[in-house]
């Protein structure tokens, strides 16, 4: 899938595919239909403008990301690519199935309903609190996709996943002063990537697109030289000038100052000093 893609570096460094995400539980339910189901076509023709924004995920995502049902933006959509023949499902469930064998996305593998359905078309929608969070559109023998498979998927931000789902993922959900869950486009953080032997450091991404920033925890100094753009302090003086964000994470609480190079994390030890990784650094 080619997705526009709203995502951290962090989330792209250390994401897993959903393989387990749900096993043993069922795919497709029955479930309760919405008050209000999606009513527009399931064929929205799909553009590819070479961004990686919010903008372009709708574009890429046709009818899948018109149906979403999100709180904030769209996080994540795109169109499947060509298969072989026999790789397609023979029915639309098989070709859900297909969506997951080949896109491995990190989502949900259970709970989804169809939520319309048309002679070559259906709409397969997982919700929460009756509102749809990941839309999929399985369509059958299109030109290049022979047998039933996705045609459009989209989703909202992780935070609006349950949490049974987003506990085991690798990323983390933070939440605000009064303790609701964060987008991750927001803030979010994760262990470092074993593959680079990072697994010692801690990285939070704070913010999206052109302003995203990371800062990591390296109290073992397992990240290169040069990667920081100022050493990393595991016990500060919080500055004067420092503001509560609210955001929190188990006993870390996030302050900010004027100040990019740094950000400041408050735990029940004290508080440390996170440095900014340089633009272009990550786990190869």
């Amino acid at each position: 899938m080619r997705a526009g893609r709203v995502a951290t570096a962090v989330l792209v460094a250390s994401a897993v595919v959903a393989c387990g995400a749900g096993k043993g539980r069922d795919l497709v339910i029955t479930g309760t239909p919405p008050a209000v189901p999606y009513g527009g076509p399931l064929h929205v023709p799909v553009q590819h403008g070479g961004d990686d924004g919010v903008r372009a995920a709708r574009a890429e995502s046709g009818a899948a990301g018109r149906a979403l049902e999100c709180d904030g933006e769209i996080y994540s959509g795109g169109s499947s690519g060509p298969w072989s023949k026999g790789d397609g499902g023979a029915t639309p469930r098989e070709g859900l199935e297909v969506f997951f064998d080949i896109e491995q996305p990190d989502l949900p593998r259970y709970g989804y309903r169809v939520e319309r359905k048309e002679a070559d078309r259906v709409l397969y929608s997982f919700d929460v609190g009756g509102r749809t969070k990941v839309a999929v559109v399985v369509a059958k023998d299109r030109k290049g996709r022979p047998g039933w498979g996705p045609e459009t998927s989209a989703s909202c931000d992780p935070a609006e996943l349950p949490a049974s789902f987003t506990d085991t993922r690798p990323y983390e959900i933070w939440t605000d002063r009064d303790g609701e869950r964060v987008p991750v486009t927001e803030v979010t953080g994760s262990a470092g990537p074993e593959h680079c032997d990072w697994q010692q450091a801690h990285f939070l991404s704070l913010g999206r697109g052109r302003d995203a920033r990371t800062y990591a925890r390296d109290p073992e100094n397992v990240l290169p030289d040069g990667m920081l753009t100022v050493p990393y302090d595991d016990d500060v003086r919080m500055p004067a000038g420092a503001h509560d964000t609210g955001y929190r994470y188990r006993d870390r609480r996030l302050w900010l100052t004027g100040d990019p190079s740094r950000v400041y994390v408050r735990t029940s030890h004290g508080v440390e000093g996170w440095a900014r990784v340089k633009d272009g650094y990550g786990c190869k």
